[in-house]
C-alpha cells in the first residue's frame, strides 16, 4: 500500500489528492508518510494513510523516536492547517501515547519454508477441504489479464450484495489491472468448475481472489464466490494453490488483510492457514480539539442500509457503488 501504483489507483478512481510527506535529516530521508486528502461535501475533507488500505504505517529509516515525534507534530500541523474534518493513521506505533480509534485482527503466513513444510501447517480441515475441492474436479487458473480481472468483478459483485454491501466501481478494477496486475504487481486466482451439456464443455467461475504483490511480500486484497458452490469448498483449494504460487515465485510472506474483531468466522479461517496473528490499530487526530481521539474497533453490525442494498438488483447496487465510495475511505 505504501507504493506509488497503489496511490495512482486511487487518484485514477476517485480523484483524491496525495500529499506524501517526506522528512529528511542532513539530505538524507529519514521518514515517510503517504497521504491522501478525501474531499467529500458529505463527508467532509480528511487526511488518510492511505483510503481502501488495510496498513500504511509511517515508514521511518532510523527508527528514532525523535523523528518520530516530529514527524507526528508536522502531520498534526499540516490537519490544522488544511482545517481536516481528522488525520486517520492506519498502522504502526501509536503517535505520542494515543488511544487508537480503530482496531483490527492482521494475519501473515511466512512463505520462507517452503511449499511441503508450509502446507504441512494448515489445519487438517483445510487439508481435508482442499482434496475434497480437488476431487470434485475443481480446477485454479492464475492469470494478468484484463478478463480475468472482469470475471472477478462479476462474483464480486454477487458477494458484495449477499454482504449487504454495494461493489467498489468497475473501474477501481480496471484501474487495479492498468496500474498494478498488468505490470506484474498482483494477479487474480479463479476457481472453476466444468460444466457439460450438449458436447460441449464449459468453464463456470465459482470463487476468485485478487493478490497484490511487492518484492518478497503479497496481500490478499479481495475474495469473492458464488454461494451456492461452498460445498465443493472452492474458496480452500484457490487460496492452497495461490499460496504454493506465491512460494515458487520467491515470494516470502503474505498478509491476509485485516479482520474486525467480531468477525470470528474470518479469523478463524485466516488462523487455519498457519498464520501468525497480531493487531492493527488505527489512529485519529482531530484538529478541533487538536487531540487524537480513541474510539471502540469497529464491528460488522447489520444494518437498514445492508438489508436495503442485499435487496436490490445487482444494476442498480453497481450503480450505488460508483456514486458512495468516492465520499469514503
Amino acid at each position: 500500500f505504501h507504493g506509488a501504483a497503489w496511490a495512482r489507483v486511487l487518484v485514477r478512481t476517485y480523484g483524491h489528492t496525495p500529499q506524501y510527506v517526506r522528512f529528511s535529516q542532513g539530505g538524507e530521508t529519514v521518514g515517510l508518510i503517504p497521504l491522501m486528502v478525501v474531499h467529500s461535501r458529505f463527508t467532509g475533507r480528511r487526511g488518510v494513510s492511505l483510503p481502501f488500505s488495510d496498513f500504511c504505517d509511517p515508514l521511518i529509516v532510523d527508527g528514532g523516536t525523535a523523528s518520530s515525534h516530529q514527524m507526528v507534530c508536522q502531520l498534526t500541523r499540516l490537519a490544522i492547517q488544511g482545517k481536516w474534518k481528522h488525520l486517520e493513521i492506519r498502522g504502526g506505533a501509536a503517535p505520542d501515547s494515543a488511544s487508537p480509534s480503530d482496531m483490527f485482527y492482521a494475519h501473515t503466513l511466512d512463505l520462507t519454508r517452503g511449499v511441503e513444510n508450509t502446507e504441512r501447517g494448515f489445519a487438517s480441515s483445510v487439508r481435508r477441504a482442499i482434496r475434497k475441492a480437488e476431487n470434485s474436479g475443481l480446477r485454479i487458473r492464475i492469470s494478468r489479464s484484463e478478463a480475468s480481472v472482469l470475471d472477478f468483478y462479476r462474483l464480486h459483485v454477487r458477494t458484495r450484495r449477499r454482504h449487504g454491501l454495494p461493489p467498489q466501481p468497475v473501474a477501481f478494477f480496471k484501474a487495479i489491472y492498468e496500474e498494478l496486475i498488468r505490470l506484474g504487481l498482483g494477479f487474480v486466482a479463479i476457481a472453476e468448475r466444468e460444466r457439460r451439456g450438449h458436447a460441449v464443455v464449459e468453464h463456470e467461475n465459482i470463487a476468485a481472489a485478487v493478490f497484490f504483490q511487492l518484492g518478497d511480500m503479497a496481500v490478499y486484497k479481495f475474495g469473492a464466490s458464488d454461494e451456492r458452490t461452498w460445498e465443493l469448498r472452492p474458496n480452500n483449494l484457490l487460496m492452497g494453490r495461490a499460496i504454493r504460487f506465491l512460494i515458487e515465485s520467491g515470494v516470502k510472506s503474505l498478509h491476509f488483510g485485516r479482520t474486525t474483531v467480531d468477525s470470528s468466522g474470518l479469523r478463524q479461517f485466516k488462523l487455519k492457514w498457519g498464520t501468525e496473528e497480531n493487531l492493527v490499530h488505527y489512529f485519529r487526530f482531530h484538529p478541533q480539539a487538536q487531540a487524537w481521539i480513541g474510539g471502540q474497533p469497529s464491528h460488522s453490525r447489520a444494518s437498514i442500509h445492508n438489508a436495503i442494498f442485499s435487496r436490490l438488483p445487482l444494476r442498480l447496487n453497481r450503480l450505488a457503488g460508483s456514486m458512495i465510495y468516492r465520499h469514503l475511505d
